[in-house]
């Protein structure tokens, strides 16, 4: 009987370390968030307006569908951001926005091998969203957005930066 006992409170500690891990509950509940651009106030389109986007690109899938649109602006005070804007991937256990030293990153290895700037874990899954991008960040060198979850080391999407036009 003690046996038994034993064997069961260590499933269920089996149980508890596994969902921790794993997080299968995030396949099913998205995160949104919905953040105004930087400097939303009264002023908020003469804020954008006096912003500059600098590069742009489009998500496209890796691991996990995503869809949305990644651009980097240089605000009015010199500040750079990186937003989101009709964001949509999966959720997950430690998902981060990296900045990748490549083109592009349709692999895992790229990212790993090129080299990456972590702004952060990911604020929400879908929906609008800011990320501060360092000032001695080289954005000549860091050319691609990616969705990156940590715990497993996994791709789920990228955009390519490209020069935006204004």
């Amino acid at each position: 009987m003690q046996r038994r006992m034993i064997g069961i409170a260590a499933g269920v500690v089996a149980l508890g370390v596994g969902f921790y891990l794993f997080r299968p509950d995030r396949l099913f509940i998205n995160a949104s968030v919905n953040e105004d651009f930087p400097g939303a106030t009264a002023q908020a389109s003469a804020a954008k307006d006096a912003s500059k986007a600098l590069f742009e690109g489009q998500f496209h899938k890796v691991a996990h569908g995503t869809e949305g649109t990644a651009t980097i602006h240089q605000l009015a005070d010199g500040k750079r951001v990186l937003r989101f804007t009709d964001f949509r991937t999966s959720n997950g256990p430690e998902v981060h926005v990296y900045l990748v030293a490549a083109n592009d990153a349709s692999d895992n290895a790229t990212v790993k091998k090129a080299g990456f700037i972590d702004l952060g874990a990911i604020k929400g899954n879908v929906g609008n969203q800011n990320y501060e991008v360092a000032a001695d960040v080289d954005l000549s060198k860091y050319r691609a957005v990616t969705i990156w979850c940590r715990r497993f080391g996994v791709n789920f999407a990228t955009a390519p930066l490209q020069s935006h036009s204004s």
